[in-house]
């Protein structure tokens, strides 16, 4: 059996940064929410908004992974 080391060392570390990114972009959803309690006005719309498009960037990565993994 050979295994192709340069194979798996590649699908480790796209899969580490794109598990850091997404988890980053998940913080930064969390982070835009809690803004809002102390922010006032159109800052706090601005900050719920970010925060609305980053969960939604969440779920768009998520979706395109389990299309992959299906299809």
């Amino acid at each position: 059996m050979h295994i192709d080391w340069a194979a798996l060392g590649s699908v480790f570390g796209v899969s580490l940064v794109v598990t850091v990114a997404l988890v980053a972009l998940f913080t930064l959803g969390i982070a835009g929410l809690s803004k809002k309690e102390s922010a006032t006005g159109a800052s706090a719309a601005l900050a719920v908004a970010g925060a609305y498009a980053c969960f939604a960037a969440c779920a768009a990565a998520v979706a395109y992974g389990i299309s992959l993994i299906v299809a």
